[in-house]
Order: structure tokens, then sequence, then C-alpha cells
């Protein structure tokens, strides 16, 4: 597995690259290179196209978040995992519209080796302390206006069937609708929102719409 780190202190980067590399638990993990800032970052991902990219948040020249949304931009399929010191409810809302594949605290860095293979397996990962703010990020939000983004009352259902974790198979017998018109029901409601795919509709959910 080919990772990036890119964070402005040298020192936490190459603590870092000694502890994916020295992990032995699964398959070996190899650092290919490391930046210190997010506009570096965006030039050694294209240059390289890491399996996973890990990037600090607060740098100089282009955080973490903007350096995301650039990437992801030009590569929806963009594995990004974004490390902080900082428990910032506005770094945590920016992360879920921007759909990166994870999100910890540095001091978490012990559980980094199974975070990272986790992500590269193509899962979504949020640190324990990230997920206890997201009830109180979730309930500082107004009620979400469905219609005026022209969502109906059976693509409303979907999303929240999506949100409990259901595949389209099972959505689809939940509703009494064919896979097919649930499939299609998934791309329109993607569209209506500008989100990518169900991960980020899942995220978008708890995160704008749950009152």
């Amino acid at each position: 597995m080919r990772v990036i780190i890119v964070d402005d202190d040298p020192l936490v980067s190459m603590s870092l690259k000694i502890i994916l590399e020295t992990d032995k638990v699964g398959d070996p993990i190899v650092v290919e290179a490391t930046g210190t800032s997010g506009r570096e970052g965006v030039e050694l991902y294209k240059k390289l196209k890491p399996d996973v990219l890990l990037m600090d948040i607060r740098m100089e020249d282009m955080n973490g978040l903007e350096a995301g949304e650039k990437i992801i931009s030009e590569d929806p399929d963009a594995k990004i995992l974004l490390l902080t010191t900082f428990l910032d409810d506005e770094y945590i809302n920016r992360a879920l519209k921007l759909g990166v594949k994870g999100y910890v605290l540095k001091q978490d860095c012990k559980g980094l080796p199974a975070t990272v293979r986790a992500i590269f397996d193509g899962q979504t990962v949020f640190g324990g302390k990230i997920v206890e703010k997201l009830p109180d990020i979730m309930n500082r939000k107004e009620k979400f206006d469905y219609e005026a983004h022209g969502i109906t009352e059976k693509e409303k259902q979907m999303i929240e069937l999506v949100a409990d974790g259901l595949s389209n198979k099972e959505i689809a017998e939940k509703m009494f609708l064919s896979e097919g018109t649930v499939r299609n029901m998934m791309s329109s409601v993607l569209d209506k929102l500008d989100l990518r795919d169900r991960t980020q509709l899942a995220c978008f959910y708890y995160q704008e719409i749950r009152p």
C-alpha cells in the first residue's frame, strides 16, 4: 500500500512514517513521500497517485481542507485521511461535505495503521471523539427543506434508509420497488444535492437533515 504524508511539521511526518512502516499486522505500508503544505500535497498526489493520502489540516500555503477539495474535484475516488489536533466543528462540517474518507485526531495515532488499511479497503473512518461531536453539530442545524431541493416523499424515505445503512436491494424490498428504480432514484437525489455517492449522502443526512 502506497501512502503520502503531508504535515507542516517534519518531525510529525517522520513519526507517522515510522508508525505506518513498522506495523506488521497486515500488508506492508510504504510512505512514498512527505510534504509540508497543502499545495505540496496536491502536487504530490497528482504525481504519485497514492492509495491513501494522510494530510494535516492547519498548514501554511493552502490548508488540508482546501487541498482535499482540489484533489477530490479532480479525482473523486481519492482516499484522503485528515489528521488534526483540533476538535473544530467547522473543520468537521467541511470534511463531511468534501467527502474525505477519514478524520482522526493525531492523539489517536497508535491506531493509524488500522485506520489507513480500513480506508484503503473502502471504509470511512472518523475518530471516536469526532463521532461524539456529531450529535451536537447536527442538533444545531435548522430543519432541512426537502421541497426547496426538489426531493420527493419517496426520495426522502430512500435517503433515510441509505443513512440507516441499507443496501439498494434492502431499500427496494422496504419500499416495494425494483432495484433499478432505487438506483435511478439514487442518481436523481445525488444530482439534486450535488453529492458524489451514497457515503456522502449518508454523511449529508446526519449533518444537514436529521433533526
